[in-house]
């Protein structure tokens, strides 16, 4: 603008002079007129300059800003969530609560007179018993076998059984009791006390760890359905 004024200033200055000297009218007025198109057109391209450079400035910083925003977003989500991971692996390895009130499985208990091959299979190594026909598995139950490998293994055959009993020894005892091998091995409850109550501190090792002293210990229902309905001299697979 600065430039502009002296531009115009100097024009002032020149179109004076004509004023003041000799030259013929129609040349000076031809001649103002020029200089006068001439300084409107210059000053129509100054102007036009000066708002295009302030129209430039905002439309780059709004780009920036996008830029800018855009680049936090990518890295926001592409940021690894290690919390998260962490807290699921923490949740899948955390080790099954067994309800020992209840049975093994949510679905019914199979009708073995339907199955020609029954056996009852106990993998010590994951403390379960399988409800065997054949190679097909029919049920799965939670145990908990003797301690110190105190549950003998091999294959022997189901034979007495009997409601409840009480070892003074032991100070335990347990219902719905099937024997395995003549009456010191048996299939169980979970542990009693000597009036009868279910030993909560001795059942949570269900389907975790051996803690009976060689019996193989089951949920209460689970007890009492192979006492109820596993025949006599059923194959017993233990190992």
């Amino acid at each position: 603008m600065a430039k502009l004024l002296e531009f115009l200033k100097s024009c002032q200055q020149l179109v004076h002079f004509l004023r003041t000297h000799r030259l013929k009218p129609k040349y000076r007025r031809r001649f103002i007129a020029l200089l006068v198109v001439f300084g409107v057109f210059l000053f129509g391209v100054v102007k036009t300059v000066h708002v295009i450079s302030q129209w430039g400035a905002p439309t780059t910083a709004v780009a920036e800003q996008k830029s800018t925003k855009a680049d936090t977003a990518k890295k926001a989500s592409t940021k690894p969530k290690q919390t998260t991971t962490s807290k699921k692996t923490a949740t899948a390895t955390k080790p099954k609560t067994v309800d020992w009130t209840k049975p093994s499985e949510s679905k019914a208990y199979p009708d073995v007179s339907q199955y020609k091959y029954l056996e009852l299979q106990v993998n010590l190594k994951r403390q379960r018993v399988y409800v065997k026909s054949g190679q097909q598995v029919l049920y799965t139950m939670y145990a908990s076998s003797g301690m110190n490998n105190t549950t003998p293994k091999g294959t022997y055959k189901i034979g007495s059984r009997g409601y409840s009993f009480y070892n003074p020894t032991e100070k335990m005892g347990a219902h719905y009791w099937t024997a395995f091998i003549g009456t010191t091995y048996l299939f169980h409850s979970v542990p009693t006390d000597q009036d009868g109550h279910y030993i909560a501190s001795e059942a949570v090792y269900l389907g975790k760890r051996p803690s009976s002293h060689g019996c193989v210990r089951l949920s209460i229902p689970d007890a009492k359905w192979i006492n109820e309905k596993i025949p006599t001299g059923t194959k017993v697979v233990i190992g």
